[in-house]
């Protein structure tokens, strides 16, 4: 009986022991971790502009970009031409021309970054064949995410800057009012910046447009116009640091001094339109431990030490049994 009992206790031990250590999970980490890439875009122009026509009841889109690229990517096109149906006949029309447009973003595990740049440019509008909307001497927009840092945004108006054939100054971090009687107006936001602990976003310049050319069967164009925005998001390693939040501001466009222009240009005051900051900061670090299966595994852990204990006392009474045996 000892013999069968021992025999029985091994092979229970044998078979059930391996099983239970297949079954366990090891401990592992939860949520999002590791060295994810981050990610990073930038364009250089983007319309988002309803076209009203005279002669029909209708709306045509002008929903277009330059060099708008996603990491790892980079352009360099200085040209924009489309074609919108009920305008100029059908006639091609420039957008946008420069001397120099370049979009590129860049991703990879320990950084993203997204830059934009443009230099002599003059964006153009249906019905205004002759008279560009905006004409700037240089914009650049620059988002950096680098894990374990906080993020950063930059964008920048240099030189000059013309709104419906009327030089303006800009105000850092505000907006200006530009009206033009009989051609419409534009409304001027200048160095939009936004960071959290996450991401960063940039943007040279955003248009506000209504305009009422009564030229080339159009009756109005409301829409936006964006030109140098980059963005970017942090890859997931150590969290930033809690700081200060990102401000708005950039320089300011060289021009005439002074809060007014000539020509009917109205500049409006310094009001800041974008104030950027940080939510809360979320970290998530990886919680490792025991999985379901860890009392499966010590009660087998202790199973085969019984076993192993009960064989080796089993052996030693045998032993020492086995003499006696012989002389008696």
């Amino acid at each position: 009986m000892p013999r069968r009992l021992a025999a029985t206790l091994v092979a229970t031990a044998l078979t059930a022991g391996p099983a239970v250590l297949l079954g366990a999970v090891p401990a592992h980490a939860t949520g999002d971790h590791g060295p994810a890439r981050g990610t990073a875009d930038a364009v250089v122009l983007r319309t988002g502009v309803n076209v009203g026509l005279l002669n029909k009841t209708l709306d045509v889109p002008l929903n277009v970009a330059l060099n708008e690229v996603h990491a790892p990517a980079s352009a360099n096109k200085t040209a924009l031409t489309v074609k919108l149906d009920g305008i100029d006949q059908g006639r091609p029309f420039s957008v946008l021309r420069a001397d120099a447009a370049t979009a590129r973003a860049t991703a990879d595990r320990r950084k993203a970054e997204g830059y934009a740049n443009l230099v002599r440019a003059k964006v153009h509008l249906p019905g205004l064949p002759l008279l560009s909307v905006i004409e700037v001497q240089q914009v650049t927009a620059k988002a950096v995410c680098e894990a374990g840092t906080r993020p950063r945004a930059e964008s920048n108006v240099l030189g000059s800057v013309r709104v419906l054939g009327k030089k303006v100054t800009l105000t850092a971090g505000g907006t200006t009012d530009v009206k033009v009687p009989g051609v419409g107006r534009v409304r001027l936001d200048l160095s939009k910046k936004n960071v959290t602990s996450k991401g960063a976003a940039a943007t040279a310049l955003d248009l506000n447009v209504s305009l009422n050319p009564l030229k080339l069967n159009v009756a109005d164009v409301q829409g936006r116009v964006t030109l140098a925005k980059a963005t970017c998001t942090t890859p997931r390693g150590k969290a930033p640091e809690q700081g200060g939040s990102g401000g708005t501001g950039g320089q300011t466009s060289g021009g005439s001094s002074g809060g007014r222009t000539g020509g009917g240009t109205e500049p409006a005051g310094g009001k800041d339109t974008e104030v950027t900051g940080s939510g809360p900061r979320t970290q998530n670090l990886a919680e490792t431990g025991g999985s379901s299966a860890t009392p499966y595994l010590a009660g087998g852990a202790a199973l085969l030490l019984a076993a192993g204990a009960g064989s080796m006392v089993f052996a030693r009474r045998r032993r020492s049994a086995a003499p006696q045996g012989g002389r008696g």
